[in-house]
């Protein structure tokens, strides 16, 4: 029997006696962590082993956000701070291969801590695209602010990720840099035309359409659909996500607690499997949000399972690789960039 069509979050540190015999009956996918969920190396292995026996599924997966910069939800004293993705995109507007580089290096260094604790796959790359007057929810996180740029950076960090066993998963698709607001918080609606969306911000996914696994946008986009952000739109899931970009892989939904979207928990989850979605992602870890959802979704099946197995079977072992020596090549391609950002302003 195939697991039920979402991902899931937890409340703390621990499984509680109730969670686990809610993993148990509901069989989500996957499960995600959050800096909630994190205390220590050891600690937050128990957890993802927890999450395993639970469920009944070693191959279960375990996702978290951890791109670098003010996003990451493992960090010191166990775990390195890594750059934020802008840091690769100034890199890459000097030198295009040491910024491809360092993104792909500081990728394999995240992998390499994800794995070691039994994490599978990591939400990344930001494939975004900030205009100026954009809130500042995106930022920094973003690679660059040119489809073409971004692109680049995010395919060189999607092949450190795998190198290091660890899946990634394209987000926010079809593109969240455009947005006036935080979707955290409430709608954001974009009203730019189709063929400039097309040309910017869909076109920064087209040749990351590949990947296995990818995250939706709460974002109105009122050429297209002018109700319904692209996690609940049919008409965006079909004719951009799936058709325009060319998306093929598993679609998750971003975090249905999140307040750009309305309704009861059920409602939403019902909305974004009827969009097209093949999994919704609910990040919380309120117990009776995620009983509402698991009542609400089906098992995987047909397409949507189709899509999953097919992600789960594209994780390959990690390449070997000297962390101490990679972390310094790492440190010394940003180093460098930092040292010519300083010689061109003395200048």
């Amino acid at each position: 029997m195939t697991a039920r069509a979402f991902i899931t979050g937890a409340a703390g540190t621990q499984l509680t006696t109730d969670e686990r015999a809610f993993l148990r009956d509901a069989d989500p996918w996957g499960l995600i962590l959050f800096a909630r969920n994190v205390e220590s190396p050891s600690q937050v292995s128990r957890l993802v082993a927890g999450f395993h026996e639970a469920v009944g599924r070693g191959d279960a997966p375990v996702l978290i956000d951890q791109e670098g910069g003010r996003v990451q939800r493992l960090g010191p004293p166990h775990w390195p701070s890594y750059p934020a993705g802008s840091a690769y995109g100034r890199l890459y507007e000097t030198d295009r291969s040491g910024g491809l580089a360092a993104a792909r290096l500081g990728a394999r260094l995240i992998a390499a801590d994800l794995d070691a604790l039994g994490i599978s796959v990591d939400c990344m790359p930001i494939a975004d695209v900030p205009v100026a007057d954009a809130d500042s929810v995106i930022g920094d996180r973003a690679f660059g602010t040119t489809a073409e740029q971004v692109s680049a950076i995010a395919i060189a960090f999607a092949e450190g990720l795998v190198d290091g066993g660890v899946l990634p998963v394209l987000k926010h698709i079809p593109g969240h840099g455009r947005a006036a607001a935080d979707s955290h918080h409430r709608l954001p609606v974009v009203s730019t035309d189709r063929r400039t969306l097309e040309a910017t911000d869909f076109a920064a996914f087209r040749p990351l359409a590949g990947l296995p696994l990818a995250m939706t946008a709460h974002v109105v986009f009122s050429a297209i659909d002018s109700i319904a952000p692209a996690t609940t739109s049919a008409t965006m899931v079909r004719e951009v996500i799936r058709g325009s970009i060319g998306f093929d892989g598993m679609l998750m939904s971003d975090d249905l607690s999140m307040n750009a979207l309305s309704g009861t928990m059920a409602e939403r989850a019902r909305a974004v499997i009827a969009a097209g979605c093949d999994v919704v992602l609910h990040c919380n870890g309120r117990l009776d949000e995620m009983q509402a959802i698991a009542a609400e979704v089906p098992r995987l099946s047909g397409r949507a399972a189709a899509r999953a197995s097919a992600a789960l079977a594209s994780r390959r072992r990690p390449t070997d690789i000297d962390l101490a020596a990679t972390r310094d090549e790492l440190a010394s391609l940003m180093m460098e960039h930092r040292e010519a950002g300083n010689r061109r302003h003395d200048g």
